[in-house]
């Protein structure tokens, strides 16, 4: 009997305290974590998050009792992110609610290389929180190739190969990225 995924839309919720202050020192270590992780890879130091955080070290470790406990749930959110944006978009015209997912989806590629460096990938979370992503962005393409706005020579993995592969690349700034993402997305598009 295979084991159901881990529903990563609670991972977040049940470890979010209740109190209000508590919950603000939540929210502001897994912000703090995803600009230091962004900056410094899986090798981010605690000490700094709690700092950007404006909390004590107590309170990190009161929160997230593990580095992977903390890599986890900062990685869970950025999918539960990636659901949410599904969702806001959904009644957009089709090409624009890919494409504004897409956006979306590169910004969160830069949190998945630091956790990547730190995870195995092919734990329960992973499988989980790709069954979310897919299950919120294929639907977005699939829309726009019926629509006939996107080539339907390709599925979802080569999208966010594609993708992948251009937040990888090191860009001069984020003016370039949005550049070179657009030009990839050019050819992806049926209609201009």
């Amino acid at each position: 009997m295979t084991a159901q995924p881990f529903p990563i839309s609670e991972i977040v919720a049940t470890r979010r305290p209740t109190r209000k202050d508590a919950a603000r020192n939540y929210d502001a270590l897994l912000a703090a974590a995803r600009e230091a992780f962004a900056e410094h890879g899986s090798e981010a130091s605690l000490e700094d998050i709690a700092r950007r955080a404006g909390v004590g070290i107590g309170t990190l470790y009161r929160n997230f009792p593990t580095r992977r406990h903390l890599f986890e749930t900062v990685y869970a959110d950025e999918v539960n992110t990636l659901v949410r944006v599904a969702e806001e978009v959904a009644d957009r015209e089709p090409w624009d609610a890919l494409t504004a997912w897409l956006d979306r989806f590169a910004d969160y590629m830069v949190t998945k290389r630091a956790v990547r460096e730190a995870l195995n990938d092919e734990t329960e979370i992973f499988a989980a929180c790709r069954e979310s992503m897919y299950g919120a962005g294929t639907p977005l393409l699939e829309r726009a190739q019926r629509a006939g706005e996107a080539r339907t020579d390709m599925d979802f993995t080569d999208l966010l190969r594609m993708v992948a592969g251009i937040t990888a690349t090191a860009f001069d700034d984020d003016t370039q990225r949005r550049r070179v993402m657009s030009i990839a997305l050019d050819g992806v598009r049926t209609k201009v």
